[in-house]
Order: structure tokens, then sequence, then C-alpha cells
């Protein structure tokens, strides 16, 4: 309303812009002569005075990636080696309007590669140092085969040097390990060897490194990992490859952790090395993953954690949290490190992942990639490509979208670049939130009230402290009370009907969410929305909204242009007018007797058929018989009758264009006969065979022999079964009997009657002496 911001900076997704005085109606507010271009043309805009203006895409430096062979006798530098292209491009955007472009990825080849090998010298580390002091030069023999430009440095780490993290008295100060072990003093962090090509400078100077110790069971590789990626001089990074190889056999303290020491200041991140020595750990408290993360990926560093099989998960979650890390298992004393960190490398390698810088606000980004062999990626999909061989080239389209112009300036940078990679593109944005027509403003006109706006694009843009279409009100000088009786209705309550804004006594319709939707009327007491709808469609599909009310087209009507005036639909197969049996309302037919049914009233459910209804008549007439015999004359002479001589001469459905039903009737006889029953141009004909289709009459004789047939094998099959019932019973009452005879037992004993002559009498007293 104060007509400071130009109306159409305010809107999104509009496309075109009418700039003429005299196109807002009554009511309108001025962002209504935005709108798409065929509503505008339907407002009576001229086509050739609506504006449209629209965004760009430029390309400012477009450099072809790299193609070289590793042998090639041509040694590039690495600010010579390209991997991605474009490099820099201007992106013209327009709200709502996205802007798309590709951008192309290809690995080089012979890359050149910083290797940092950070290590924790804890006691548990011991034997692991033993197998690192000629890691140089085996390390330097497995990178050529990848890279012939390498190199490598190596940083060592403790814990903080406060307790509880190490023990302080002066004895342990000096010599942190108990027994005879010969020990260095406790460090956080030290960097020992600046990154070089030089193996044998590894080597020797890593076997002077010893053992040191500390008391908890987590180190401070945290401190170290963040002086490692943010002193780029004292480490000696260059903008090639940079691996962060950490190795441990423990975990990490971060954030937070450092309270137990007293220490309460939050990390820094920033370098503060002094002699190659850390010096700020007792001050500055551990830092926290997020910073990490923030600091590895600013610096395009890719980590390695190289940790013993106990801490895997833990470190796994890390990974998870880093982009572009990886994790390998670490043997007990450090013997497959090497084996480890080209496995490592050549996973991190093989993954590009775009990123971008902070989007200014109302700016949206979208990514879509082209992988090997044509696959295809969407969403956070869309930022990433694996299995990347060397010499492999990807591609991604990138989508920039802006929903709102800047508050500040007119132009905007962001920088798209791959993870751990060195090399970005620049994306300059400008923003387009004028039209052309804004630039042949008049200031100070006479057409904005006496010169207090400019008039541009056909409307008023009035001056600080003024209001109004035409800035005709000053916000001091007036009383919104006073105003606002022109803006109500009839005298009402309600201030421009509730649906606008009273601005210097006139009613300034509300916007919409559909820009299609819109509020107008001197009182914005009209809509082109709230009228009736019939099937969830706005005056049923077939008319206008015009202020509440419908306006049908043709052949339509009713509140919501529901009524078709078209009786076509209502015809039946005779040509009749829903069957003549109702009346065709809004192009449905209203059946006039409930019992029909049906789009043109032609079925009838309960109705007891056409058959039955003519068999009677049609019955006397052609045989003179039936119940209707003595009225025949009377009630049946509604059809004309004709005969033929078999069914098969009878009219069949599909030579006919009118209505015919086959019938097949039985009379009192048992006699089938067979008719037709059609209506013809309004005459209802009757083609009935003339002979009676009759069943013949039974044969006596065969019945009757059949009969006493029957009777006898039924007299001789119970005879027969009565004698095999009667010998199955002997046969088990013999089989019985000669059981029981088998059973039966003889006495053969002696004889009761029989007396021996001879006694025999025994002496007990003899003893057989």
């Amino acid at each position: 309303e104060s007509g400071q911001i130009p109306f159409w900076e305010t809107l999104t997704n509009v496309l075109f812009l009418c700039p003429l005085q005299k196109f807002l109606s009554s009511g309108e507010s001025k962002s209504a002569r935005c709108d798409d271009l065929q509503s505008l043309k339907d407002r009576q805009c001229p086509e050739d005075k609506i504006e449209n203006p629209r965004g760009a895409i430029v390309i400012d430096k477009d450099t072809p990636v790299t193609n070289r062979k590793k042998d090639s006798k041509e040694k590039l530098k690495p600010e010579e080696i390209t991997q991605i292209q474009p490099q820099k491009l201007t992106l013209t955007l327009r709200s709502g309007e996205p802007q798309t472009f590709s951008l192309k990825f290809k690995r080089a080849e012979d890359y050149p590669i910083d290797l940092y090998y950070l290590m924790d010298l804890s006691f548990s580390m011991k034997d692991d140092l033993e197998n690192v002091k000629n890691l140089g030069t085996d390390l330097m023999a497995e990178m050529e085969k990848i890279t012939t430009d390498f190199r490598i440095g190596f940083g060592s780490f403790v814990e903080k040097t406060v307790m509880p993290y190490i023990s302080t008295t002066p004895a342990r100060l000096i010599n942190p390990c108990t027994g005879n072990q010969n020990c260095t003093s406790p460090f956080s962090y030290k960097n020992v060897l600046k990154l070089t090509d030089k193996g044998d400078e590894f080597n020797r100077l890593v076997s002077q490194q010893q053992i040191s110790g500390n008391l908890d069971s987590p180190e401070g590789g945290f401190d170290a990992i963040m002086q490692v990626a943010v002193c780029e001089e004292q480490i000696g990074w260059r903008n090639v490859t940079r691996l962060l190889v950490f190795s441990t056999d423990a975990g990490f303290h971060f954030a937070g952790d450092g309270k137990l020491g007293g220490i309460v200041l939050p990390n820094d991140g920033k370098c503060h090395l002094e002699n190659n020595m850390y010096t700020m750990s007792h001050y500055y408290d551990y830092p926290s993953i997020a910073h990490l993360v923030q600091k590895l990926s600013d610096h395009n560093i890719q980590t390695i954690f190289a940790v013993t099989d106990d801490f895997q998960p833990v470190y796994k979650e890390l990974q998870n949290l880093i982009p572009k890390s990886a994790v390998g298992t670490l043997s007990s004393n450090s013997s497959n490190v090497i084996k480890l960190i080209i496995d490592a490398y050549n996973s991190l390698s093989s993954e590009v992942i775009l990123e971008n810088s902070r989007l200014p606000e109302g700016l949206s980004i979208t990514y879509k990639s082209i992988c090997k062999n044509g696959v295809e990626g969407t969403g956070e999909n869309g930022r990433k490509c694996s299995n990347i061989s060397i010499g492999d080239e990807v591609s991604f389209q990138i989508s920039v979208e802006s929903q709102k112009c800047p508050s500040h300036g007119k132009s905007e940078v962001i920088k798209i670049k791959p993870l751990g990679f060195t090399e970005e593109v620049e994306v300059v944005l400008k923003f387009i939130c004028d039209c052309e027509c804004s630039a042949e403003g008049e200031l100070n006109s006479q057409r904005c009230h006496e010169g207090n706006g400019t008039f541009e694009c056909g409307a008023c843009k009035c001056n600080a402290g003024r209001i109004g279409r035409l800035c005709e009100c000053s916000k001091d000088e007036v009383r919104t009370e006073d105003l606002d009786a022109n803006c109500r209705k009839d005298n009402g309550t309600d201030i421009c009907s509730n649906n606008g804004d009273c601005v210097c006594g006139t009613c300034e319709c509300k916007k919409r969410e559909n820009p299609k939707e819109v509020y107008s009327g001197t009182y914005c007491e009209c809509d082109n929305f709230n009228c009736d709808r019939s099937n969830n469609k706005l005056c049923g599909g077939h008319g206008v909204c015009e202020c509440r009310k419908c306006i049908c087209d043709a052949n339509y009507t009713g509140s919501a242009c529901d009524c078709s005036l078209d009786h076509s639909t209502c015809l039946a197969k005779n040509g009749q007018i829903c069957n003549g049996r109702g009346t065709c309302e809004c192009g449905i037919c209203k059946c006039t007797d409930a019992k029909f049914q049906g789009p043109t009233c032609e079925l009838c459910p309960t109705c007891p058929g056409v058959c039955a209804e003519h068999k009677d008549c049609v019955q006397c007439r052609a045989f003179d018989a039936g119940e209707k015999k003595e009225t025949c004359e009377r009630d049946c002479s509604y059809f004309q009758l004709i005969t033929v001589k078999d069914s098969s001469k009878l009219p069949q459905p599909t030579d006919q264009i009118f209505p015919l039903t086959h019938c097949k009737e039985r009379d009192a006889n048992d006699c089938w006969f067979y008719f037709t029953y059609a209506i013809r141009n309004s005459t209802k004909e009757v083609y009935v065979v003339e002979k009676l289709e009759c069943p013949p009459g039974p044969d006596i004789i065969p019945i009757v022999a059949g009969v006493v047939a029957g009777i006898v094998l039924i007299g001789l099959a119970l005879l027969l079964i009565w004698k095999l019932l009667m010998i199955i019973h002997d046969r088990r009452e013999f089989a019985k009997f000669e059981k029981e005879k088998m059973n039966a037992k003889w006495d053969t004993g002696e004889n009761p009657i029989y007396k021996s002559a001879v006694t025999t009498v025994v002496n007990p007293k003899y003893e057989g002496k």
C-alpha cells in the first residue's frame, strides 16, 4: 500500500504484465496487472503491449576438461589441469522461472596427490610405529602406479597436556611410560615432516620418533586433524588431491570433553603451530564434529580413518558424518597400512559428490546426475556419481530457481564444486526485478495526484508517506474512520465486504493464492469462484462465474449450468423420446410410470414381460383358443397378425431397425407356439408360426412290458438274495458245529468201577536198611 516496492516484485510464478493505465477495473489491486498470457488477452490487453522478461544463461569461462595420459611427455602443473567444465557462468533469473545448465566432470589421469600421515603415538601404538618407519619409500613405490606427482608428510599426536588426560607429576612429564620403557614427553600434536616428495626423508624422520603415553583411552586426535586442515602453509598443502590418513587404535575426544581439564573455550578453528608444535591445546577445547566437517570441506581434504577392528563401528558412524571419508581396518601392528591407503584412495576417488556454497534467501537448486553407462539420479542422488574410473566423464543437470528478488543488491555469487577437489564453478546470479516499462517511469507525474508518485507500468508508485491508487492521500493527514465509510456497501459494517482493504477511501481487493480466483466490484462484493458447482466443477464446467452467478453456455441452464437442453441423450432406439414413457429433463429421462427404468425408460423389472402380456391374444387370434377366446375380437384387435410356416421364417432382430421380441409360449394342451412382437412406425406387428409344436402321446405296450419285466426281475432278485442268505447262514452253523466238535476232550483215565486185587502195605518205620 505504501507504494515503495513495485507490485510485480512481490509476485512469484507470474509470467506477463499489462502496463495499460485503464486496464484495471473497479476494486482490482495493482497486482491484477500480472497474469498468464491468455487471461490478459481475454481482458483486452493488446499482445504487443504485454511484457514478459525472460531469464538467460551466459557461459563466461568454458575451458575443456584435460585429456592426457600418465606416460605423456607433457607434465602439467596442478593449476593447468581441468576436471570440471564450465568454470564460470552468469545466470539471469526471474522469480518462478528456473534456469538449467550442464556441468561436466572428468577424472584426470596422473593427477597430483598430497598425503599426510597423522599417527597416534600413545603407548599402545608402539609396534605400529616400527612398521611405519619404512612407509615413505614403500608408499612412494605403490603410488607411482597412480601418479607421478606424489608427496607425503607425517605428523603425530597424543593428548592435551593437562590433567586428567596425562599425569602432570614431574617424572611422568619427562617419561610417561612405566617400567623400563623409554618414552618421550607427552604432546598434543607435532608436525614432524612437511609434505615432500622424498620418501627417504620420511623414513629418516619417522625412525627418530619415540612413543609417548597418556592416562585415558580416548585420544586428542581431533585437535591434530583441525591443525592439519587449517595450517596449509606449515603442512605444505598444494591445490591438488589432499589425503589425510588418521591412524589410531583408540577412540577420540570431542567438543565438551575439555571441561574435564578445566578448558571451556570453544575451538577457534585457527592455526596455532609454533616450531611445528600445537601450543594451544591447554587453552581451546576439542573441536566438534560439525566444526571438523566444515574445515575439512573448506580445505578440500579427504580423510582416511585407519583404525583397529575394535573401533570400526565408532569410526563408521563418524564416516557417515564426514563427506568424502573412508574407514579401513588397521592390523594390530599396522603391517597392512599401504594396502589400506590404496584401497581407501580408490574408493574415495571413484565417487564425485557436488556441493554448493550457501544459497541466498529464496533461492533453490536441484541436481540431476547422468553417470557412467547412462545411469541417472535425482534428489540427493542427483548430486553424486559412483564407480568412476580414471578418464571417465560424467555430467550433471543443475537447475537454479529464485522465488523472490534479493533484499540487498541485484546480484549474488554461489560456487559449486566436487567434494575433495579444489576446482569449482562460479555462478554469478542476476535477478530480474523490474519490467522494461519501469525504465520509462515518469517521476513526480501529474497523473499521480499532483506529482506525489512515479507513474510507471500503468500505475503510480507513491512517494514516501503517500497512499492510494493515485497517491491521493497522506498517511499523516487523513482519518481512517472517515475514509472507511466509502468502503462500506449500503452503509453496512463490513469494510470492502471483508474481501479487501480500504486504501484512501477506495477498496483494493485481496489477492488469492490461485491467481485465477479474483475478487472484484466497487466493494469487492463479487468474485469468480463462489458460484454453484456440479460434479465438483465450477458452473458444471459449462459456464463462467461472474459476481457469484453462473453465466451458462448455449444449450445449458440452471444455477450450476448442469441442466442440458440437448434431448439427444433421451432418444430411445425406436426414435422416441424416453420410449414414449417419460419426459426429457436436463438431458435425462424422467419416467412417468415408476415401473419403467433405464436411460430411456426401456426397462421394466416388475412387468410380466412382452411374451406373457400378448400370449392370450396371439393364441385366440391364431389358434382360436385360450382364455380370451370368447372376447378375442374386443380385446385383441390392437395388433396386426401375420402367420408363417415355420420358426425360421420369423423376423430376426438383426434384420430390423425397430425393437423386436421373440416369444415361446405353452397352451393348455402342453403344445408350444412361437411368435414375435414388434412395433413398426406405431403399428404393432405379430408374426406367429401357424403350426403348434405338440409333444407325441405315450406308447402303452413298452410301458406295460417294462412294468411286468421289472416286477419279475425284482422277484427273482429277491429270491436269489434270500437263497444266498440261507446258504451263508447254513455254512456258518456247520462251521460252528465243526469247531465245537474239535474242541471236545475225552477222559482217558482208569475205570472207576475197576478194583485191583493187589494191596501194598508200607512200614512207616522202615528206613531202607
